[in-house]
Order: structure tokens, then sequence, then C-alpha cells
């Protein structure tokens, strides 16, 4: 049987009231703790995505980068042109098998953590994206419960958003909000190397 207009305007309707009764119990504004993980591309790509909004609305953004560092990338290069806006800490010196040097890695995630500390605090930012600090947690190169009661403690406005594969069970337990990205099909496995604008 096909369906009239009349009977899509009534189920439409139906499903409009429905979603309007829904949404009216949603009253808590808060900054959330937005967790990127998995093992699928798109974790960090992800955050980039919410920085854009934040830039689009005028709003201030944070950027700390906990392994990438010594590559130019185009978050970066585009994050650098909102000096009034983005204040972006590049503190990586590379994954772990490039660096090779667990001391100098840790020494790199304690830098990170300081900047991270003093931007968790600052009453102007809107937003602070932690990159890869997922992966420093994953092999211990800060204290996981530091990390827990920093977040814990950090302004009760601001949003947070915490990238990189193996999350800790405990910041997927404490955060608001969490994806995990899928691998389902990547072209490296097709010996295709990263691409400009798609990787970096």
């Amino acid at each position: 049987m096909t369906e009239t207009d009349a009977d899509h305007a009534a189920k439409k309707a139906r499903i409009k009231a429905a979603k309007d009764k829904l949404y009216a119990t949603k009253t808590i504004e808060k900054g959330l703790l937005i967790v990127h993980t998995g093992t699928g591309k798109g974790k960090s790509t992800a955050a980039w995505g919410l920085a854009m909004r934040c830039l689009g609305h005028g709003l201030k953004l944070g950027v700390v980068q906990f392994v990438k560092g010594r590559r130019e990338t185009g978050e970066r290069q585009l994050l650098e042109r909102f000096p009034e806006l983005v204040t972006i800490k590049v503190m990586g010196e590379g994954f772990t098998w490039e660096t090779q040097d667990k001391e100098r890695d840790i020494a790199a995630a304690e830098a990170a953590w300081a900047e991270t500390e003093t931007l968790l605090q600052d009453p102007e930012l809107h937003m602070l994206i932690l990159d890869e600090l997922n992966i420093v947690l994953r092999y211990d190169y800060l204290p996981l419960e530091r990390v827990l009661d920093a977040l814990r403690h950090k302004r009760p406005d601001l949003h947070v958003v915490v990238t990189g594969r193996n999350a800790k069970p405990e910041l997927i337990e404490a955060a608001d909000l969490v994806t995990e990205m899928t691998l389902v099909k990547h072209p490296f496995r097709q010996g295709v190397k990263g691409q400009l604008g798609v990787e970096w």
C-alpha cells in the first residue's frame, strides 16, 4: 500500500511530538569529557571537526599534541591561522617506535601534561583537545590517576576531547561521551602510504 501525503505528514508529526517531548527533558549544561578511541582512522580527525565548530562560533580552543610533533600537519597549519582563538602546544617527538627512548618519551609527556594542567584552568577556553593522550597513558608515561584527577577537577564548563587508541577503561568510565572508531578497511594494508590531507 502506498503511503499518502497525509499519512506521511501524520507519521512525521507523531515522531516530532515524541522527539520534542524527549528533548524537553534534556536540561543539563556542562563541559563534556569526550573520548575518541579504537583501531580505526578518524579519532583526531573527529576532534578537528569539533575544533572547526568552535572556531566557527568564535570560541576559544586549546590543543596539546602529546605524540605528534615532527611532521607539519594540515590541522596545525590551519589552527595557527587563528592565533586570537587557538592556543596550540605541539609537545610530541614522534611515535614511540620512532624515538626509541623511553625516558625521552616520558619527559615529553610530562612537559605536555604541564601545559595541559595550565590550559584546564584557562577561563577563556571553550574546548581543550588532548591529542593522542591515550597513547602516553597506554605506555604509562603519565600516572593515570593524576590525569583522571585533573580531568575531574577541570573547569565545569570546559569541554575536553581525548584522542588515541587503547583508551584506559577508567578514562572511558569517567567520560561523558565515548566513540570507538572501528577498523573495517584501510588502504595502508594494500600498500598505500599515508596521503597528504588525509593522514596529516
